[in-house]
């Protein structure tokens, strides 16, 4: 066994195109491995801006052999009277290519058949890479590829070389016009000439002595240690921001780090904006003092090492005060504007052409936010702080700052509204009316941010919806998803039960000019687009497939009653006989489906029960209808279902003692309806007819 290099050198690829394209390819790489049945050790990743490159240790130098075992004709038909073999068995021998001498009796279920067992001897590893690899290369995935000269093949950029060895054989192969070999490269400008490989257990030190660090997580370990040696000198620490550190990480093969400082003025610009112009434009880390305030310095990666690093440096400071005093310029503007103004300028913004301006948009927002406000049970004070954020939560989007850094929307809404005077909790609002800006990410910290984040996301849910703008497999261009996930998850965390539907219809109602029956329409679809949501939230909380299945069949009106009654259920579950119980419930169900609706619609008549049975149940279901009601109203699921399952021994003799379906229309009826109760009674927990047993 020998271990597999396989290094793709190309031009500068894109940052944010490496660890994707890198694991894609390993993954293509061991997956064809074990198809061609090749053994193999782990696949480790390596790269750069300027290359990609996996080693897989350990593979062996042939495939593994394969027997397989052949059946033919029945012995009967194989040979005859006097055992010699007919056509049947010679043609069978033809076919798997042995002479008839080697074919075998085996006897099977049906019979005793003929069968040959055959070995296929496994092929030389460096012919079935050599055949594979060109098209695994150019199948790596990339947002963007390009072509180059008049070739025909694609990739995320051009490619110089190609270095693949097995051992210290090297399989070669053509991509483009590029010819596989044993040789790569080192620093473009701190190497020259070619490095060649004899093993692939050269690769990484070869490359670390040309200036190389090939390993990712071994580069960025590096780099930090060094960003931290440099503002040690200062007293400083580097401001924390790991989607930099990786993205600079990917522009650099051997990270030199450079201290610089600028102007002290420019600590008068809020630290959001100076963090911001600094990794935005020139991917430069902040540096902060043990007390976490912005001190006067950066730290910079480059890429070389010049012969004076002072020149280096001095270039960094001239490009990043330049960067600063724009953005001092722009800061300085928007607070020679009021928020009114700025709310008055989104009136020419426009959020989406059949939908309205901004401005519209936010009045909307407000109204809602009074809606919900109300629903939430909030106070007076809560209130009158939210109705302000929600009016001027859009306000910074025609600031300069935010026109410059987009990425800045809502924490310079918080800025300026601090600055305007406005209450601590209006402010936190605003910022926090865009959380949570992924799945899993940081939601709002106060009540205020949480409704007006609801309505903000619900606004546009509903605005969508209602025009057709709903996301399909492939396409989801205003994030969607990514709204309808943050709703649940903010109203969840503040346990804010208000009812979807209700909220739904009414802000859809506030869009003007459509017709009941289009919005009717437009919210049952919404409604079951956020409940296939939830179904995808509650599986990744740990809520197996069936049980959220059960729980949403019931009602997904109610964000926190859904995760209440699911994760009861899930309890439930984990309890001794949920499976019999399960069933008995199911079987409930299950005949109130199949019945004719007129008979099960009746009430039920305890003076025509004919049986202690059909009682028993009846007072365990009166006793339990009450608690579980009580139980709901304090959002106690987890009593509820343990008080139905208190039913199941009633249930089990109710139907052990008496036929449902009796010929008797009187006692069918009522063993139909009293049934049906039962139904009523799971059905305001969960659909057990959707329990896997």
């Amino acid at each position: 066994m020998e271990p597999l290099l396989i290094e793709i050198g190309t031009e500068e690829i894109p940052s944010g195109y490496i660890e994707p394209a890198l694991h894609a390819f390993r993954a293509q790489l061991t997956e064809r491995l074990q198809k061609e049945r090749i053994e193999h050790g782990s696949a480790v990743i390596y790269g750069t801006p300027r290359r990609l490159a996996v080693v897989v240790e350990d593979v062996a130098s042939r495939q593994s052999n394969v027997t397989t075992e052949i059946i033919g004709p029945p012995e009967k038909v194989a040979y005859d009277g006097e055992g010699r073999p007919t056509t049947a068995a010679v043609k069978f021998a033809e076919k798997a290519g042995v002479s008839v001498n080697r074919l075998e009796v085996k006897d099977t279920e049906k019979g005793r058949y003929l069968c040959i067992q055959k070995t296929e001897k496994g092929q030389n590893v460096i012919g079935i890479l050599k055949q594979a690899l060109p098209e695994m290369i150019l199948s790596i995935p990339f947002p963007k590829t390009m072509r180059w000269k008049n070739l025909r093949t694609s990739f995320a950029r051009p490619i110089h070389t190609i270095a693949a060895l097995y051992g210290n054989r090297v399989i070669s192969f053509t991509v483009g016009d590029v010819k596989s070999g044993r040789f790569t490269f080192g620093h473009r400008f701190m190497s020259s000439g070619k490095i060649r490989l004899d093993h692939p257990g050269q690769y990484i030190e070869k490359l670390h002595s040309n200036f190389v660090i090939a390993g990712i997580e071994q580069r960025k370990a590096l780099m930090k240690e060094k960003m931290a040696h440099a503002v040690a000198n200062v007293g400083g620490r580097i401001h924390t921001d790991d989607e930099l550190a990786d993205m600079v990480c990917h522009l650099v093969e051997y990270p030199e780090v450079v201290l610089g400082a600028f102007n002290r003025k420019f600590l008068e610009l809020p630290p959001e904006i100076l963090v911001t112009a600094m990794r935005t434009h020139q991917r430069y880390f902040a540096v902060m003092d043990r007390d976490g305030k912005m001190m006067p310095n950066f730290v910079a990666v480059s890429n070389n090492r010049a012969r004076d690093m002072k020149v280096v440096v001095s270039g960094y400071e001239r490009v990043l005060s330049a960067r600063l005093e724009d953005a001092r310029f722009f800061y300085n503007a928007d607070l020679k504007e009021s928020l009114d103004r700025m709310l008055e300028k989104l009136k020419n913004v426009v959020y989406q052409a059949r939908l309205g301006s901004v401005y519209d948009k936010t009045q909307r927002v407000r109204t809602l936010c009074g809606i919900l406000a109300d629903m939430a049970g909030l106070k007076t004070a809560e209130k009158s702080n939210l109705d302000t954020a929600a009016l001027y939560c859009k306000a910074d989007l025609v600031s300069h700052v935010v026109i410059e850094f987009p990425n800045l929307q809502g924490l310079i809404g918080r800025v300026y509204a601090q600055k305007a005077g406005y209450p601590e909790a209006v402010s936190a609002a605003i910022e926090a009316h865009y959380r949570p800006t992924h799945s899993g990410g940081k939601l709002p910290e106060n009540i205020e941010g949480a409704v007006l984040g609801i309505a903000d996301k619900l606004d546009t849910l509903c605005g969508c919806f209602l025009i057709g703008l709903v996301p399909t497999g492939a396409s989801d261009p205003y994030a969607l998803r990514r709204q309808a996930i943050g709703l649940i998850a903010t109203a969840r965390a503040f346990n804010l039960g208000f009812s979807l539907l209700d909220v739904i219809y009414q802000a859809m109602v506030l869009f003007g000019g459509h017709e009941e029956e289009t919005i009717k329409g437009a919210a049952d679809q919404l409604d079951a687009f956020l409940r296939n949501r939830m179904a995808h939230m509650l599986e990744e909380d740990a809520i197996p497939k069936d049980m959220a299945a059960a729980v949403l069949a019931v009602s997904s009106d109610r964000v926190p009653d859904v995760w209440n009654r699911a994760l009861a259920f899930l309890k439930m579950k984990s309890a001794p006989g949920f499976d019999s119980l399960a069933v008995a419930f199911k079987r409930v169900v299950n005949i109130i489906r199949k019945a004719d609706p007129e008979e099960t619609g009746g009430d039920v008549r305890p003076s025509i029960f004919d049986h202690q049975s059909e009682s028993m149940l009846y007072d365990a279901f009166i006793l339990a209808e009450k608690k579980v009601a009580d139980c709901l109203k304090k959002q106690d699921a987890e009593t509820a279902f343990t008080v139905i399952a208190g039913i199941k021994g009633p249930v089990d003799k109710f139907f052990d003692d008496v036929m449902v379906m009796t010929d008797n229309p009187d006692i069918r009826r009522n063993r139909l309806a009293l049934l049906r109760q039962i139904s009523e009674l799971f059905a305001r927990l969960a659909d057990f007819s959707k329990i896997s047993t």
